[in-house]
């Protein structure tokens, strides 16, 4: 039995320059002071989220349950305590409310169609009506996300093309919506994303393919996007093992190469964008911080910050520092938002209360050093 301390915790919020008081007993919030609590003094930001990963699949394929849970902790080590989890082929529900690990938000399975997608990594159907019925199944068995795959490589034209008519699409959408569940689609190109729009999706993966219309129109919907651009660092290789399809290799490269400025035109544009790493693949898991870090190419740092902590929880439906929610928080000694680097050295991180990684993890019986950061009207 992990021994869960009284916290006292100060300092500035590092995405949103607000100072922060915040005092937690028993792995929750409480309105403060609390006795005897360690203290922690510095940058704060509420459980950075992942928004983007497979927990239970791996560079190899599919995993055991006991390695999900090894990459859910490595996620969490680096400061990410929530995930969401995209789509997996193992069953991680026995992950789902463990205040050890990352809380664990499930997509189900991808739903793809035959022989349009990475084998064995989703479920795969073969008409409209499938998909309809399948999306009802992983709404109920997901833990309130559907993922389609929107598009992948179409053998018959050698490029990237849409899977689902639009009027499927529509009927698949509606009846997530029904189950109570949000759906989001895995789009590289450009030609699956009107279609999806129009269908009512709720969020698009990657989105390389964004134009200046899909643009507005997820702006002016309230559709929200999680771009993976640590993956997409991927896309020269995927291009250089296209081999016979030329058209897909030209086009995977032209999307790589103007996704800076096609994801910085999103953020312009108002669209809003969450942190997500695509770890499970060809990703290792707790990369969370290299995306952040990469954000910060098309987007100001505190926004960065906001797109990996308070504006992806509020995403997913958790709250950040409320009284009664799960004493979650990372602290750091320097401020992120003046270099998202400082992102890679927690001070602490703290999860249902637990000092679970950081410097002062190992000091967690007693009372973690305080600094005085001269936080003054300029020191954010």
């Amino acid at each position: 039995m992990v021994s869960v301390p009284n916290l006292h915790v100060s300092g500035v919020d590092a995405a949103t320059g607000e100072p922060v008081e915040l005092w937690a007993a028993a792995g929750v919030f409480v309105d403060g002071p609390v006795a005897d609590p360690i203290t922690l003094t510095g940058w704060v930001l509420p459980g950075l989220v992942d928004a983007h990963c497979h927990v239970g699949y791996s560079t190899e394929g599919p995993v055991e349950l006991g390695v999900a849970e090894d990459q859910a902790r490595t996620a969490l080590a680096s400061g990410a305590l929530a995930l969401r989890d995209c789509g997996s082929p193992t069953d991680t529900r026995p992950l789902v409310g463990r205040d050890d690990l990352p809380v664990l938000v499930r997509a189900g399975r991808h739903i793809a169609r035959s022989k349009r997608y990475i084998r064995g990594l989703g479920v795969e159907v073969d008409t409209g009506a499938d998909l309809v019925a399948e999306v009802r199944r992983q709404a109920a068995y997901g833990g309130g996300w559907v993922k389609i795959v929107g598009d992948w490589i179409d053998r018959g034209i050698g490029d990237l093309a849409p899977i689902w008519p639009d009027d499927v699409l529509v009927e698949a959408i509606a009846a997530a919506h029904d189950a109570g569940a949000r759906v989001t689609a895995h789009v590289f190109g450009e030609d699956a994303l009107p279609g999806l729009l129009a269908a009512g999706i709720d969020c698009i993966e990657h989105g390389t393919g964004l134009t200046e219309d899909t643009v507005a129109t997820m702006a002016d919907q309230g559709v929200h996007l999680v771009p993976t651009m640590i993956n997409i660092e991927n896309f020269p290789s995927f291009a250089d093992a296209a081999g016979r399809f030329p058209l897909y290799a030209a086009h995977i490269r032209d999307l790589h190469a103007r996704s800076d400025a096609t994801l910085r035109a999103a953020a312009e544009a108002g669209v809003v964008i969450h942190a997500g790493t695509d770890a499970g693949g060809y990703i290792a898991h707790g990369r969370l911080v290299d995306e952040m870090v990469a954000l910060g190419r098309v987007m100001s740092a505190r926004s960065a910050l906001a797109a990996g902590s308070h504006t992806a929880r509020a995403f997913l439906g958790l709250r950040s520092y409320q009284p009664g929610d799960p004493a979650d928080l990372v602290v750091y000694d320097d401020d992120p938002g003046l270099d998202l680097a400082a992102l890679r050295a927690p001070r602490a991180v703290v999860r249902a209360g637990v000092i679970r990684a950081g410097f002062a993890a190992a000091d967690a019986t007693g009372h973690a050093q305080s600094h005085d950061h001269g936080y003054g009207p300029h020191g954010h």
